[in-house]
């Protein structure tokens, strides 16, 4: 899971809503180095699955360019603020064929709440994802509870610190 990159403040001039809010050139560089870093730590996924918001759609898209995956780039409304986790791990299951390794790009609280939910069973773990923090997950099959051990989970700083 990755959280979107430092966007622009709520309220910015042109934003006429949330969705709208674009990133600004440190969060871009920053993603620059966490993709920089995804490649040092050898990953690899089969679906890139972003919010549409536009922050986590660049977000995405760097990542995806970075990582030449643009083909595998898709939007999902599961991962706006305000999706619902059933309907997202539903959809998730459905892939056909099924993807093995599954980026989510998307937003706080609700990245947290996910990784709380599929950690712990619950939605309260104290889980915290910086903006551009990058968060992996070991799940044998996805549900709506407890069914995922948590591998590790980077902040930007410590992904510029391995590039």
């Amino acid at each position: 899971m990755l959280r979107h990159g430092i966007a622009v403040d709520p309220g910015t001039a042109g934003c006429e809503t949330d969705s709208e809010r674009p990133l600004i050139p440190k969060g871009e560089r920053r993603l620059h180095s966490a993709a920089a870093a995804m490649k040092k730590l050898e990953l690899s996924f089969d679906l890139i699955f972003s919010s549409p918001f536009l922050r986590a759609r660049q977000t995405a898209e760097i990542v995806a360019g970075e990582l030449k995956l643009r083909k595998l780039l898709k939007f999902s409304d599961e991962l706006a603020p305000a999706g619902g986790f059933k309907a997202l791990i539903q959809k998730l299951n459905e892939l056909k064929p099924a993807p093995e390794n599954i980026l989510l790009v998307g937003h706080e609280p609700y990245l947290s709440r996910l990784i709380s939910l599929l950690v712990s069973g619950g939605e309260n773990a104290a889980v915290e994802m910086k903006k551009g923090g990058l968060c992996k997950l070991e799940v044998e099959s996805l549900r709506a509870g407890h069914c995922a051990r948590l591998a590790w989970l980077l902040t930007p700083g410590q992904m510029e610190q391995m590039v």
